[in-house]
Parts: C-alpha cells; structure tokens; sequence
C-alpha cells in the first residue's frame, strides 16, 4: 500500500480557524473523538508505557527539581494531561512545555486544561520552534504528528526533536496497512461518523509511514541509536531510552 500524501488535501483539522474568537463546534466534536481514540486504541497506553520505563524510579537534579517534559503537536492535550496526572500519582514534580500549530486546536486545549497549571501551551510550527526559557527537555513527546508531514518535513521533525531532547526521546504515529485502512473506514462508517471525523482518520491511514519509511526518516534526521516497535491499534513508535552524550545525573 503506497504511501498517499497531497500537501495541497491538508487534514480538515489543520485548516481549522476559529470563529469570533473560538474552535468550531464541530472541531471540538473531531478532537473529543480522537481523545477517545487515544484512550482506546493505543496512544494513552503508549504513553504509560513508557513512563513505566524511564521515570519509575525518577531521580531528580537537586538543581532542576522538575521533569521538565515537551510534547510536540499536543492537539487537545490530551496526552500532557495523562502525563501531569501520571506524574501527581506518584509525587513527580513536573512541568510541560505543549506546542501545536493550530491556533483554534490550542484554544480547546487550554479550555480543557485549566486545573493542570503544569501545562504551558505554546502555538508554533514544531520543525522549528524553541523556547525562550530553556532550549532542551527531559522528556521530548510527538504522538500522531509525522503522518500530517511531508517525508522531507518529517526528517525535519524528528531531527528537531533529537536536538531538544537531552535524554528521552519518544516518537508515536499510525503504521500504513491496508488491515489498518480498513478497520478505520469501518469505524468511521458505523460508529465515529462526524464529518472531519471520517475524512481526516481516513485520509490519515493513507498518508501514515510504513515501519521501514519510519526506520529510514529516523536514521535520515541523525538519530543513531533508536528502537523500534509496533503497538496496538495500527500504531508504531520510535523512541531513546538516553540520549547519548549526557550525564545520567544530571537529568531524570
């Protein structure tokens, strides 16, 4: 199944604007779906998982006494807002830096995060954007963002990410398959059938890197040492555990 990419047929969600000052109803219906989504198909799962890994036990720097954690195209925050609860459970003092480039998107965000003071949102384009503050994380987070990219805008992404990341590093998106393909249009045809909804989880799928697509922009944006695996549902990830380079005491 070859990959279906038109930067010109951009994902209804990235055309987004808002309207006197606020998100469409209809998009805050497209990223309460995806919520869903991410709870139950894979990306929440995902998340813990690899929270599990790196920060149980978490050892803090005396000097930087917060994980200090960015996650790049954070749409309505869903995944920051599973990360700070993560992380309050468990007594992990904790700030995150979200970025999205859609002004309505992070509209929604903040609406939905006002009891999670942890969580700075930021708009920006995330193949270049910085902070003013800090110029690198702990913990560097992109879920579901590659497949919106072209392949050379990709390398781009995750180059910028191995650049801000000054110890983990944790890269999420769907896999392309024709099982995939089809599980979405039957999802989207019987039960999540709001229109931005069914266009864009379908066009997504299509525009989706296969696993070897996703192991070659990795080795393209200067990654070296990764790993790679699948996850449920139709879903693929590339991550490092440490970066190299870095004092182990000196971060998480």
């Amino acid at each position: 199944m070859k990959r279906d990419f038109d930067p010109a047929q951009p994902e209804f969600m990235d055309q987004a604007e808002l309207l006197d000052g606020r998100p469409s109803a209809e998009l805050q219906r497209d990223l309460s779906n995806l919520r869903w989504l991410n709870r139950h198909f894979g990306a929440i799962s995902i998340l813990h998982r690899f929270l599990n890994r790196w920060l149980t036990p978490v050892i803090l720097d005396p000097r930087q006494p917060r994980l200090r954690v960015l996650d790049l195209a954070t749409g309505e925050g869903d995944l920051p807002r599973e990360l700070v609860t993560w992380c309050r459970e468990r007594n992990i003092p904790v700030t995150v830096d979200a970025v999205d480039a859609n002004a309505a998107t992070l509209a929604v965000a903040r609406d939905l995060s006002t009891e999670f003071p942890e969580i700075t949102f930021h708009e920006g384009d995330i193949r270049a954007w910085n902070s003013d503050k800090q110029t690198s994380w702990d913990l560097v987070l992109c879920s579901l963002a590659l497949h919106h990219f072209s392949s050379e805008d990709a390398v781009q992404v995750l180059r910028h990410a191995r650049q801000l990341s000054s110890r983990h590093l944790l890269v999420a998106d769907l896999k392309r398959s024709r099982m995939g393909a089809l599980g979405i249009w039957l999802l989207t045809a019987t039960f999540l059938r709001e229109p931005m909804t069914v266009h864009d989880a379908r066009l997504s799928i299509r525009r989706a890197f296969s696993g070897s697509e996703l192991t070659e922009l990795a080795r393209k944006a200067g990654w070296g040492a990764f790993q790679q695996a699948d996850f449920p549902v139709t879903r693929q990830a590339i991550w490092i555990d440490r970066i190299p380079g870095n004092n182990p005491a000196q971060h998480c």
